[in-house]
């Protein structure tokens, strides 16, 4: 049932060996360079999907009551310190950048959601083929620079995405177009932070912005009960 996301893990550990491989020989410009156009990519891409959006206010809400909570609750703070752990035990640099950024990024987004639901429910894995896909290609670039940490986002995968496979059947009564579309675009909002952090032009705390992917589709569940 969760073979699909079993792939899209394993695609994004090999890339993300290519990808440090290739960056052990990469001049420090370069891989600064590839950073620096890997964020506009980035936020290209988050620009996209926040205009999925019908009511404006359901990913502005969203945010704003997910980025309150995420402080409240310090989930970046706990992604760091997991992250800072596993990295002094390997010994190596930039792992939690490479690990928080690699999993927002890659946790984040329609074909997350929509793809795990689509295997749960019919067994079709196109979705994430094509998601694993795309991910290879964004692990090369980032392992390149951001190191071992992006490999280990895979991790992040496999619990997220396997989550929607295996409660697929549960939730198809409530994931409509709408609740997608909203999800979208609160989703393409952190997608866009995650490309500023990458511009270096502010830092966000897009980890503690997460619940926001949980308050949007109780917001239009909830405007639909009215």
């Amino acid at each position: 049932m969760i073979t699909g996301t079993i792939i899209n893990a394993v695609t994004v550990v090999i890339a993300s060996a290519v990808g440090i491989a290739i960056g052990s020989r990469l001049s420090e410009s370069i891989r600064n360079a590839i950073i620096n156009v890997l964020g506009l990519a980035v936020l290209l891409i988050g620009i996209s999907m926040a205009l999925e959006t019908k009511n404006v206010l359901i990913p502005t809400i969203s945010v704003v009551a997910g980025t309150a909570l995420g402080e409240i609750m310090g989930i970046e703070d706990a992604l760091q310190k997991f992250g800072d752990r596993v990295e002094r035990r390997l010994g190596r640099g930039r792992f939690s950048e490479g690990f928080v950024a690699a999993t927002l990024l890659y946790c984040v987004g329609p074909m997350a959601i929509l793809g795990p639901i689509q295997e749960g429910l019919t067994g079709d894995i196109s979705v994430l083929m094509a998601k694993s896909l795309l991910d290879g290609v964004a692990s090369v670039a980032l392992a390149s620079a951001l190191g071992v940490g992006v490999a280990f986002s895979s991790l992040s995968i496999l619990i997220y995405q396997g989550f929607f496979s295996l409660l697929a059947a549960q939730l198809s009564s409530i994931v409509t177009e709408t609740i997608i579309a909203e999800f979208t675009s609160t989703g393409g909002l952190l997608i866009m932070g995650i490309g500023i952090n990458l511009l270096e032009l502010r830092k966000l705390r897009v980890g503690n912005m997460l619940p926001a992917l949980i308050f949007a589709p109780l917001i239009v569940v909830a405007l639909h009960l009215r």
